[in-house]
């Protein structure tokens, strides 16, 4: 009776047909920016070494986007350039990435990167911008001007401090 009883409990927790997939879930786009993000890994050790390899990556990226997020990608990556060169650009779940230490600071997510109706400058944990309690790290970009230019220019000499 015993051995009737452990093989009906392995039946019970034995996966079904109906059972959901590993990769139910996430979307396609989530898929493919996570298969980018194994990639980026692997040439980690590459660009660390090579900032030139970074930005080659970035500018590829970049490239390959639509306008008019492609203008917003190019003009933020001069801006950082210019006021942040100690930030080093690699790609980050496909998307153009600058980073302190091999940690990302800032990235440029392009709208069609998942479907959005904007492009989106976004800040992690490593940029200091904290201020108080609640600050912002991700900012909708649809068109940049002098005053978001100045703004943005604001925001990355603080994130790098």
């Amino acid at each position: 009776m015993a051995a009737t009883t452990k093989r009906s409990a392995k039946k019970s927790i034995a996966p079904t047909s109906s059972s959901p997939k590993a990769t139910d879930g996430f979307t396609a786009e989530e898929r493919a920016a996570m298969k980018e993000r194994a990639r980026e890994l692997k040439a980690e050790a590459r660009l660390a070494k090579d900032k030139a390899a970074g930005e080659a990556d970035v500018l590829a990226k970049i490239g390959e986007m639509a306008e008019p997020d492609r203008k917003l990608a190019q003009r933020l990556h001069e801006l950082v350039k210019a006021n942040a060169p100690t930030l080093s650009p690699k790609t980050w779940y496909g998307m153009p990435a600058y980073a302190r230490d091999g940690k990302v600071v800032c990235f440029f997510q392009d709208a069609g990167k998942f479907g959005s109706r904007y492009a989106t400058l976004g800040f992690s944990d490593q940029a200091r911008l904290d201020d108080g309690h609640l600050w912002p790290t991700g900012f909708a970009l649809t068109a940049l001007g002098k005053a978001e230019e100045a703004r943005i220019v604001a925001l990355l000499k603080a994130a790098v401090g």
